[in-house]
């Protein structure tokens, strides 16, 4: 079980690393009563982060249990997108680039 936060990649490095963490806590705060989201707080806690596209983040804001965020530093630009925590994963999930 793991959580994915999705980056645009246009954000520049020091935004993106706040963005990642504003999303993981915005998502569990959003999910926190949900089951699945407590099983996964219980254990390991995975969370993969990646850097999208632009055409692919508003692909995946269109997925199911999601929290969008923005960055108010940046005209409140959309920055990152946090999934509830789940075992399986839309396909699109698997070709995400990790964020390095």
């Amino acid at each position: 079980m793991k959580m994915y936060i999705l980056i645009k990649d246009s954000i520049p490095e020091g935004f993106a690393v706040l963005a990642a963490a504003h999303a993981s806590l915005a998502a569990y705060k959003k999910f926190e009563d949900d089951r699945d989201t407590q099983e996964w707080i219980s254990g390991t806690f995975y969370k993969v982060i990646c850097k999208v596209n632009d055409k692919e983040f508003e692909k995946a804001k269109s997925f199911d249990d999601c929290a969008v965020l923005t960055e108010s530093a940046l005209d409140n630009q959309e920055v990152a997108i946090a999934f509830k925590p789940r075992k399986e994963w839309p396909k699109p999930f698997k070709f995400y680039r990790l964020y390095k």
